[in-house]
């Protein structure tokens, strides 16, 4: 493909220009190929493109197209003082350019996350919400690393969402609508106050404590170490559903030997080929309003080294593996009235993909989804064992409340408020489309396991799934509890 570009640039470039073109053809292959799949294979189509863009003043994202290749920049700056350079080699590396840059353009990533750390990221704050704190930006896969690299830094995981549309015009009334939503859970919160009598009927029930017996550490810590063992789990490599087959076979096999009314799903999505996993237990007397449990299945390595291997046993197999032991357990039970759905989520690192699409549907189909569970890094104790957080922001303070409220009955952990940013996993989706969100967290977000996204992120001597079992506990009761009343958010 490079040899039929370089002739098409043009057949009487001398040999020492014709020698740079394809040199530089051979280090942007991967990024020209995909570009020219894009288009078609259409050399037209890349012209106009590409003289548009390099004639017309079209602003590149890579403004320098051989920024750190030093032997092509002496070279180029060799020919430049020899009066070398023709007009033809000049347009041959424009339209390589402008291929270059028109990719990274087009590959550009809608998100909304907060301005403190758009700025911090330099990167380009398109427009805002600074009630919210919160700005929209279109970002290049160079400044995504930046962005999440830098959350991760200051103790958050996470750190953006992803929009599910392509880059549109600030003004666009799409933008608008995305803080409009945001902006109503904010209101919706600031008007409850938690009162003696919110949580009247959640008493302690003899059913809910023998299921709680019944949650086992050393579950948790041997789903743990089966995704833990894949060499990763990132929804963009080359296999994205490696794990996926297995984990869904070892949770058919717990809905076979069960009595109750339960599916096994894979959940397609349109915007990245990972699949989410999703297990329903339907309700047998209210099964239209829905309970949804979740963690994200997905790991990632932003820190490069060991074959780039991403093991996320802690983020995010801990609190997969913390869902699963809580099916488990749920599934030994009576039928609960409401039904109760546990997600494992495709795509979370790049920005919740898969929740972001699972929850948009569900607002889409006006599901009843009385509350959400979010768990996401559970066994790293840095705060200290049965110490764990609540995150505040961008979760129900009525959910937070009735976690208060059952961890005096059920669990004695210590629970302090703590808050990690806008979309620091899952949960945001949900709460964006209206939906009441919690999220417990491991430790506070500064004791937090700090070797997420490395090939670090392993079972060690700080690992306790002792500590790790409260989070399926809290999965359980919500499963338990919730699922057989009557109870929900306030308007």
């Amino acid at each position: 493909m490079a040899l039929a570009v370089l002739s098409r640039v043009n057949s009487d470039l001398d040999r020492g220009e014709k020698n740079l073109v394809l040199h530089l053809l051979i280090i942007f292959r991967e990024d020209i190929e995909s570009y020219w799949r894009k288009l078609g294979g259409c050399w037209e189509a890349v012209l106009i493109i590409g003289g548009a863009a390099t004639f017309g003043g079209g602003e590149f994202k890579r403004s320098s197209l051989l920024r750190g290749e030093e032997m092509q920049t002496s070279f180029l700056a060799s020919l430049i003082r020899r009066n070398r350079i023709s007009t033809r080699l000049i347009a041959a590396i424009a339209v390589i350019a402008a291929i270059v840059a028109w990719g990274a353009n087009s590959s550009a990533k809608p998100v909304i996350a907060d301005i403190e750390l758009l700025n911090a990221a330099e990167v380009e704050l398109l427009t805002a919400d600074y009630g919210l704190g919160l700005g929209y930006a279109n970002i290049t896969p160079e400044e995504e690393l930046r962005l999440s690299t830098l959350a991760h830094a200051r103790g958050r995981c996470g750190g953006f969402e992803a929009l599910p549309f392509d880059p549109v015009d600030p003004n666009h009334p799409l933008i608008a609508n995305v803080f409009g939503e945001i902006s109503s859970q904010n209101e919706r919160n600031r008007r409850f106050h938690p009162s003696t009598h919110d949580f009247i009927e959640v008493v302690k029930k003899t059913e809910i404590s023998e299921a709680l017996k019944k949650v086992m550490a050393s579950n948790i810590h041997d789903t743990v170490k089966f995704l833990s063992a894949f060499p990763d789990r990132e929804y963009s490599s080359t296999a994205p559903n490696k794990h996926i087959e297995g984990t869904k076979a070892r949770l058919t096999a717990m809905v076979v030997s069960s009595k109750l009314p339960a599916t096994v799903d894979l959940v397609t999505h349109k915007g990245i080929r990972q699949k989410s996993i999703r297990v329903r237990v339907t309700g047998s007397t209210r099964p239209n309003e829905v309970i949804v449990l979740g963690g994200h299945l997905d790991s990632i390595n932003q820190e490069g080294g060991s074959g780039n291997e991403a093991p996320g046993a802690d983020d995010n197999a801990s609190g997969s593996g913390a869902i699963i032991e809580a099916l488990r357990v749920v599934l030994g039970q009576r039928q609960p009235q409401r039904t109760i759905e546990f997600f494992l989520y495709a795509g979370e690192e790049g920005g919740l993909l898969g929740s972001g699409e699972i929850a948009a549907t569900y607002k889409k189909n006006k599901t009843d989804v009385v509350a959400v569970l979010q768990l996401d890094m559970i066994m790293y104790p840095g705060s200290g064992v049965l110490t764990i957080s609540s995150i505040t922001d961008y979760t129900s303070s009525w959910l937070r409340s009735y976690l208060e409220t059952v961890n005096a009955l059920y669990l004695n952990a210590k629970i302090v408020n703590d808050q990690c940013g806008y979309a620091c996993s899952d949960h945001a989706s949900w709460y964006r489309q209206g939906y009441p969100t919690l999220v417990p967290f491991e430790s506070k977000v500064k004791d937090m396991n700090h070797n997420l996204h490395t090939s670090r992120d392993v079972i060690d001597e700080k690992s306790s799934f002792a500590h790790a079992a409260v989070f399926a506990k809290i999965a359980v009761i919500m499963a338990m509890d919730l699922g057989n009343s009557t109870l929900r958010a306030p308007k």
